[in-house]
């Protein structure tokens, strides 16, 4: 059984800033991507960033230069860190990670609201 758990998320003002954190947990199992994805009201669940073991990563296009996503490997944790937020970015976020056998898991999701 693996359990991931999110942190952060909330109310932020357009410019403003926000982590949001996911930790992993549960039987052993090797843990390959980490990411999120993001889904905004009528619209698809779209990838927003991830990172292998290795450190290296990819992101959405509309978010590069704001977004910066990291990880600790020793604490199967991952970190969203969201700048220069927009009206846009509000969505419901989701990590996820992909283990080396190919099962994604996924966590409950927490509300990122851009607004002022």
């Amino acid at each position: 059984q693996v359990q991931l758990v999110e942190s952060g998320g909330g109310l932020v003002q357009p410019g403003g800033s926000q982590r949001l954190s996911c930790v992993a947990s549960g039987s052993s199992f090797s843990i390959s991507y980490m990411g999120w994805y993001r889904q905004a009201p009528g619209k698809e669940r779209e990838l927003v960033a991830r990172i292998n073991t290795g450190g290296s990563t990819n992101y959405a296009d509309s978010v590069k230069g704001r977004f910066t996503i990291s990880r600790e490997n020793a604490k199967n944790t991952v970190y969203l860190q969201m700048n220069s937020l927009k009206h846009e970015d509000t969505a419901v976020y989701y990590c996820y990670v992909r283990s080396y056998s190919g099962y994604l898991y996924w966590a409950q999701g927490t509300q990122v609201t851009v607004s002022s």
